[in-house]
């Protein structure tokens, strides 16, 4: 058997394996990765949280239910109660009365805001949380997609590779090549394959990774990424004011509406110094005595030696963390999107740089050693470092070209969810 036949038949039995396990795989565009996001696990958690926030207003925006009141008293067990119908002649007082409290300082008012304001967080939330799902679909699609490239581009390496090593082969057998250059092409080769293994692997765990996040009914497996790069435009809109942006964030919004519920509830702890009064009427029916008697009656708490002191220092101190959680979650977000601008800004330019300059300078420069080499006016050595720099430029020229798709795609995303976060939106 021939080297050339060995080669072959080596990687022909080391892709059956795969070749038969291999499941057919579905192919998803950004588009359907990212609305399987807006609708996936965490989004649900936090719509039903939303949910129960808003089932949190209807309970703070009540009135205190009535209290029905019915007794039997002035029972005699000395003399007994008499004789004849129990309701008209027996002498036990009966009673039937209604009370019903009345709440001062506008108390239901201050609840009822206090769980308004809850229930905005709790949208803002749902906001953050839907959008931080579609940042990382994002950046999940575009890992899967670089690792499924740069899977492509090193098959295509391991199989220059082989072919090399082949054509070295024959060279030793017709004396025109050292056996020792022969083997280091075999090397190159067997390094070539295993990059290939490796770059499987990696695409295993970027669909793995998309799969998680998404929720499709896709298994992972046969999870494709739809190929497609965004364009390397060179007018990215970029501003230098964010403060706009900074206060129409989510998480922004959150914080705000937390620091107004605080307050809100800090109002309503001072409201609980006006005491509650409890009006309550009663009809009594005694027979001997008169059969239709009114009680009339009036209750209120004495705040003797404690004014709800506790209660008050409590919400001030929730107020203060409120406030001090915006302020963080303020300074976070600056510091976020100024990340984010200058990710795209950056990634943009050395993405342009490689597609423009350096990859075809390296491509051009490979393609001359192979010339060379075929001539017989190239060393092995050159060649294979010719093909060196040629890969590790291809694979940072992709890596480039996936930064600059992450860090736009983040900075659209931020931006157009902030700037529409102001508008009404529509109940989940």
């Amino acid at each position: 058997m021939s080297i050339r036949q060995f080669f072959l038949l080596s990687s022909l039995l080391l892709a059956l394996p795969a070749l038969a396990q291999a499941p057919a795989s579905a192919t998803v565009s950004l588009e359907q990765a990212l609305q399987a996001a807006r609708n996936n696990l965490d989004v649900a958690l936090a719509r039903n949280a939303l949910a129960a926030a808003r089932a949190d207003i209807v309970s703070a925006n009540r009135a205190p239910l009535p209290v029905l009141t019915t007794k039997l008293s002035q029972m005699d067990l000395q003399n007994g109660i008499g004789e004849g119908n129990f309701m008209t002649e027996k002498r036990v007082d009966k009673s039937i009365g209604l009370d019903w409290t009345w709440e001062r300082g506008n108390k239901r008012e201050l609840r009822t805001l206090t769980a308004e304001r809850a229930a905005t967080a709790a949208q803002a939330d749902l906001d953050e949380i839907r959008t931080q799902q579609l940042l990382g679909v994002q950046a999940g699609f575009y890992n899967l997609l670089a690792a499924q490239e740069r899977l492509t581009q090193v098959t295509q390496i391991e199989r220059s590779a082989a072919q090399l090593a082949i054509t070295a082969q024959k060279r030793v057998q017709a004396g025109d090549l050292a056996a020792q250059d022969a083997a280091r092409t075999e090397i190159e080769a067997q390094r070539a394959r295993s990059d290939v293994q490796l770059a499987e692997l990696d695409r295993q765990r970027a669909a793995l990774m998309l799969w998680q996040f998404t929720g499709l009914p896709t298994p992972p497996e046969q999870l494709q990424a739809q190929t497609g790069w965004p364009a390397l435009t060179g007018d990215m809109p970029m501003t230098n004011s964010l403060d706009t942006l900074v206060d129409a964030r989510p998480d922004v919004r959150a914080a705000q509406a937390r620091v107004q519920a605080a307050q809100a509830a800090l109002d309503g702890s001072t409201a609980l110094r006006r005491s509650d009064i409890t009006w309550g009427a009663s009809y009594d029916h005694y027979p001997g005595t008169s059969t239709a008697l009114i009680e009339l009656r009036m209750q209120m708490p004495l705040q003797w030696g404690y004014s709800y002191q506790g209660e008050i220092a409590r919400a001030n101190a929730q107020l203060a963390q409120a406030q001090d959680g915006l302020e963080r979650t303020r300074r976070q977000a600056r510091a976020e999107l100024q990340r984010l601008q200058q990710e795209a800004l950056n990634t943009a330019q050395r993405a342009r740089a490689y597609e423009v300059d350096i990859l075809p300078r390296a491509r051009k420069v490979a393609e001359g050693a192979e010339l060379a080499y075929s001539k017989g006016a190239m060393s092995l050595t050159d060649l294979l470092d010719a093909r060196r720099t040629l890969r590790a430029t291809l694979l940072d020229a992709l890596t480039a070209r996936a930064d600059y798709a992450k860090a736009a795609g983040a900075w659209q995303l931020r931006t157009q969810a902030e700037a529409t976060a102001a508008a009404p939106t529509p109940s989940n």
